[in-house]
């Protein structure tokens, strides 16, 4: 069983599987091929990742991976609280600049698809948080890329203090979207 809902861009979904819950805790079925597919879902995984943030107010992104490599991502979240974001950078998009925005947690147990052809990452709100997201395709250092989690021109709100988020070195040196020129 999937709720799934369509967000304000065509092919960004929000999807949260039924959870059977009993004393003991629940159990979910995170994802099924065949549910997937018969909801019109038609990506096939080949990679799953993990990632563990110790600090609140970490950033990871917005990443990307270049054509022929380019990746719809489904993520989810085992431990804590996120905000995550797909930004769209199909040049040919109409919603080319735009976002989607969603809370994704353990408690709520939401995910969200990223289609191939966004920007994707998230900001973590609790300390320990983990996500956990699959891939369409492998990981490619050749193809790989980032773009400023901040860009002025997107007007995206993280949740968090930007002045302590904590990034990466990569993602510190990003381009801005303005400057961007999208291989997507």
């Amino acid at each position: 069983m999937l709720d799934i809902q369509k967000t304000q861009i065509d092919g960004v979904l929000l999807i949260t599987p039924k959870r059977f819950a009993d004393p003991r805790g629940f159990f979910v079925e995170s994802y099924n091929a065949e549910r997937f597919r018969q909801a019109g879902i038609k990506d096939i995984f080949v990679q799953d990742n993990h990632s563990m943030s110790i600090e609140p107010g970490t950033v990871r992104g917005l990443h990307y991976q270049a054509p022929p490599r380019a990746q719809a991502k489904l993520v989810r979240v085992l431990k804590g609280s996120i905000i995550d974001v797909a930004v769209d950078a199909r040049k040919s998009s109409p919603t080319y600049g735009k976002h989607v925005r969603a809370l994704l947690s353990a408690e709520n147990g939401a995910q969200l698809l990223v289609p191939a052809g966004f920007l994707h990452g998230f900001a973590t709100l609790e300390p320990g948080t983990e996500v956990a997201y699959k891939v369409s395709d492998f990981y490619s250092a050749d193809h790989d890329g980032a773009v400023l989690w901040n860009s002025p021109s997107l007007g995206i709100d993280w949740g968090i203090d930007p002045a302590t988020a904590r990034l990466s070195d990569k993602d510190k040196r990003a381009v801005l979207f303005s400057d961007f020129n999208s291989p997507l």
